[in-house]
């Protein structure tokens, strides 16, 4: 398989490295300096383009490979505002783009476990829900969009929560759902979900020891989407 790495940072370069393990070719490897090599690529030598940048950078990122007819997975966080407008893109150019805040096979079994302890959590209605996330100093979006994720499966299984709210921010409401955010070196990533009362605490958490699971889970659907169309996510691929 032919490999466009879209981002060439850690996270990118750590994913070409497991791919070449895996028998693929990395076919370019583009970040901010040599952004003008994609002109010279040809597309129909691209199988699939594997898109970790910067939030600025994604939304171009992946509209190149969606008019270019490339299967794009991305993994930036950061952007999920213009989400909608790239989904709509797929859609009418009949490509592929494939979106998870995280790759990790284990983050997405969390995914789930999160979503049911907080619909148990909904029909005892006397405890107050809390996310905190923690990563490495260069990571730039705050809260992570894993943690963004997690907040919305709570927020969509608990009546009472409207949305959420970053800690440090003034909004402090029954109704939404504070998420803290800490940047501490070396961290890859920890999310921590907590129930408090005045009986007792739930407390469920997901610690990643490396980069590595991100990446392999990156390429594992990268492998898996050949022939693939329309807007997919983690779903899909794991399907349960």
């Amino acid at each position: 398989m032919n490999i466009l790495l879209l981002g060439y940072g850690k996270m990118g370069q750590l994913i070409g490295q497991i791919s070449e393990s895996r028998g693929h070719q990395i076919v370019g490897k583009i970040n901010i300096d040599n952004r003008s090599d994609l002109d010279s690529l040809n597309p129909e030598q691209i199988d699939v383009a594997i898109e970790f940048s910067q939030p600025e950078a994604a939304v171009e990122n992946i509209k190149w490979a969606l008019d270019r007819h490339i299967p794009i997975l991305s993994g930036t966080t950061g952007w999920l505002a213009t989400k909608p407008e790239i989904e709509k893109l797929t859609l009418e150019s009949n490509g592929t783009f494939f979106y998870a805040s995280n790759y990790s096979i284990g983050v997405n079994i969390f995914f789930k476990v999160n979503e049911f302890l907080a619909k148990l959590i909904n029909e005892s209605g006397s405890y107050k829900a809390s996310v905190e996330e923690i990563h490495h100093t260069a990571k730039l979006d705050a809260p992570s969009g894993t943690a963004i994720t997690l907040a919305e499966g709570i927020i969509d299984s608990i009546n009472s929560l409207k949305g959420w709210n970053l800690s440090e921010d003034s909004t402090d409401s029954e109704q939404s759902l504070p998420i803290t955010s800490k940047r501490v070196d070396p961290a890859p990533g920890t999310h921590i979900i907590r129930y408090e009362s005045e009986i007792d605490t739930i407390e469920i958490s997901h610690t990643a020891h490396s980069r590595q699971g991100f990446a392999l889970g990156a390429i594992l659907v990268a492998e898996w989407i050949h022939g693939k169309k329309g807007v997919l996510s983690m779903d899909d691929f794991l399907s349960f």
